[in-house]
């Protein structure tokens, strides 16, 4: 099996919202609550169009089918689709600041299959090619155990609150080069 990397386009987003809904529903049950999920996926989850526009946000594919979708950001936001963020998201200073890794959702017929590592590879040669020397990012409980094979530590535990009273438990976590 081969997995492929281009980024992603305005032309992708309709498709990657689903693919973002079949992860989380299919990934996160045996973490998160029916409720949970749902709130997320209407309150944080879906696609950063700031991403695309910056060229930093993925589709990973096997043949001609996307299968995941992630990216990394020059910008301050660690987590959250558009309607999760603040307007203004300002760039980071790669000499002090950590690249963001952001939104990787895998479908759960891939799962497991090195499609989430390969994504993780391009983001983090592509964040180091534009100078950055550590990276940061808020994973979901299913993710974790990626991430922590890839060399994250955790840095803290959040409870991200959602406006319906449910809370998404998220994991603050880094990786420093050598």
């Amino acid at each position: 099996m081969t997995i492929t990397t281009r980024l992603a386009t305005f032309d992708d987003i309709h498709f990657l919202q689903q693919l973002i809904a079949l992860s989380v529903r299919g990934l996160s049950t045996a973490y998160n609550t029916p409720s949970q999920i749902d709130s997320a996926l209407k309150y944080i989850f879906g696609i950063d169009t700031q991403l695309i526009i910056d060229g930093t946000y993925y589709v990973a594919m096997v043949n001609d089918t996307i299968v995941g979708c992630g990216g990394w950001s020059k910008r301050n936001t660690l987590y959250g689709g558009d309607q999760h963020k603040d307007v203004v998201d300002p760039l980071l200073d790669p000499a002090i600041d950590a690249a963001r890794i952001r939104a990787f959702f895998v479908h759960p017929d891939w799962a497991r299959r090195g499609v989430g590592s390969h994504i993780m590879k391009v983001c983090e040669s592509a964040a180091q090619s534009n100078g950055f020397k550590s990276f940061q990012l808020g994973a979901t409980l299913p993710g974790v155990p990626l991430y922590e094979v890839m060399g994250y530590t955790v840095v803290e535990h959040i409870n991200q609150p959602m406006p319906n009273g449910e809370a998404l438990p998220i994991v603050k976590m880094q990786k420093l080069l050598s």
